[in-house]
């Protein structure tokens, strides 16, 4: 009998194992792990079990290549890593998957492999993918400073809680002179599922709620730790995610964005000072249409109110702003506040 241990390292690398020695996996194992090639074939026929190894050809001439599980894990040092050498190198070859979902995982893996190389201070970065047969994961691990301290250390925030707030916007980045700011939003509405722990919080988006969400509970202190997970069986395609939010064919610009307002308030605050409508507001002038979804936000108040909605967009016409989801109390703050004043 397969010992747990020994089947578990092997099922770590058995996705690249089986493209390497796709004719001499047995005695590939059985060189690797000191045993005999029969007890090396168990382990083969145990991993082919599971579904980490397909078979072919004849019996006594198998043929073995990757099976409907697969996994790919690498660490690597951030200095001089390429993350597009790194996908085509070592994670695009073990995986299966059909052209829009394999542009999405291309899309995911570079754009948040380049975050970790070009923003996280860091020194190593685990990166992992694993498919099974429904759905692609992909998970991104650096040891840098974690994206929400940076993020706060780089507006001066008074709350590291409210820079999930400006990722839910889009078009952030700490270094403007070499990113654009829409990786993270972009990325996270192409997968099915998506987040972020770092610093004790947690950003996340689904695909089935369309609402970028808080998780205060986040168990990663130290670092970034991105998880990607879409399905096989996926029909969203990358471009029909920056179309919805451009204003093709007019321009091709990111032009739209959908600020969740439950991420501008700390704890159980109210929304009530021109201060946070102030931080709120900041960097909508990149857009020309806002819309300010107010799920979850029972009242506003007035001076919140009159600075967003009055005082904001008195001074930039040529921003959008569209609240939706208002209870009574929100809508009647959001008619004074635009009520022409006699």
């Amino acid at each position: 009998m397969a010992k747990p241990s020994q089947l578990k390292t092997l099922i770590d690398t058995v996705t690249v194992d089986v493209v390497a020695h796709p004719q001499d996996l047995t005695a590939c194992y059985a060189e690797r792990l000191g045993i005999s090639r029969v007890a090396a074939n168990r382990y083969v026929r145990q991993l082919e079990e599971r579904g980490w190894i397909g078979r072919s050809g004849p019996s006594t001439r198998p043929v073995y290549s990757p099976g409907y599980q697969r996994r790919v894990e690498k660490t690597y040092t951030l200095l001089d890593l390429e993350e597009d050498v790194a996908w085509s190198r070592d994670f695009r070859p073990y995986l299966s998957l059909k052209p829009n979902v394999l542009g999405i995982a291309q899309h995911g893996f570079t754009e948040m492999l380049n975050n970790a190389i070009d923003h996280s201070g860091g020194r190593q970065v685990v990166v992992r993918a694993e498919q099974d047969q429904s759905r692609l994961e992909i998970t991104i691990g650096d040891d840098g400073v974690g994206i929400f301290d940076k993020i706060t250390q780089a507006l001066q925030l008074p709350d590291k809680r409210l820079a999930l707030l400006e990722l839910s916007k889009g078009k952030f980045t700490t270094d403007p002179a070499h990113h654009s700011g829409e990786g993270v939003f972009f990325t996270s509405r192409m997968f099915d599922g998506y987040h972020i722990d770092a610093n004790g919080l947690r950003f996340s988006h689904h695909a089935h709620h369309d609402k970028d969400r808080l998780d205060a509970s986040g168990v990663s202190q130290y670092g970034t730790f991105v998880v990607m997970s879409v399905a096989l069986n996926s029909e969203r395609t990358t471009t029909e995610v920056f179309q919805a939010f451009m204003n093709a064919p007019e321009d091709y610009d990111f032009s739209k964005t959908i600020v969740p307002m439950k991420l501008a308030q700390i704890g159980d605050e109210q929304l009530v000072s021109r201060s946070q409508a102030k931080r709120l507001i900041a960097r909508f002038d990149r857009f020309k249409t806002v819309t300010l979804d107010f799920t979850g936000i029972e009242t506003i108040g007035q001076a919140f109110a009159d600075e967003l909605f009055r005082v904001y967009a008195l001074a930039h016409p040529q921003v959008e702003l569209l609240p939706m989801h208002m209870t009574q109390q929100v809508e009647r703050m959001w008619l004074r506040a635009i009520a022409p004043k006699g």
